[in-house]
């Protein structure tokens, strides 16, 4: 897993440059935004079970048939597994955002996850539906004043939507 700062001075290294105006301008926005970035993670981390509970009853609220006899979440061992799946991508969202990079994301939780899914029957649209909820309730969650650095999050949450889009796409 590359941070965002590692990244940059591979590719600068790959490449045989000294880093660009540019790189230097981006790292530094991830900088001053530092804290901001590590109180949304904390929000996010601090409220993930609620965050994943909320998300699964909306779901199955929306599609019953999962949760009913014959369904992908019927018995409470799917049901657990359904859950795990969703902590799993969750927490890996949160350590992109840590990161300010996607590839530790891709890399341990995404490559593989629609094959996966497939194999066992899982419907992914309903695993991206989950998804989707999640990332609504993390990104109010950051979007709330309290708790998080003062100052803009726009920047912020459109990075982590584009995360939760990511692990979305990655499951249909």
């Amino acid at each position: 897993m590359l941070d965002a700062f590692a990244k940059v001075v591979a590719q600068a290294d790959a490449r045989g440059e000294f880093l660009s105006n540019k790189q230097i301008d981006a790292l530094e926005a991830i900088i001053k935004e530092g804290n901001k970035r590590l109180d949304a993670v904390n929000k996010i981390n601090s409220n993930a079970s609620a965050i994943i509970t909320n998300s699964a009853r909306s779901l199955f609220a929306e599609q019953p048939q999962l949760i009913q006899p014959g369904g992908n979440a019927y018995t409470s061992r799917r049901m657990a597994a359904c859950l795990r799946d969703m902590e799993i991508i969750l927490r890996y969202v949160s350590y992109s955002m840590i990161a300010g990079d996607s590839s530790v994301l891709d890399d341990r939780c995404l490559n593989g996850l629609r094959e996966t899914y497939q194999a066992l029957g899982t419907p992914g649209s309903s695993v991206a539906v989950a998804v989707q909820k999640m990332k609504e309730t993390s990104i109010s969650l950051v979007n709330e004043q309290s708790g998080v650095t003062a100052g803009d999050c726009s920047a912020l949450t459109s990075e982590l939507s584009i995360y939760f889009d990511r692990a979305a796409a990655a499951v249909v």
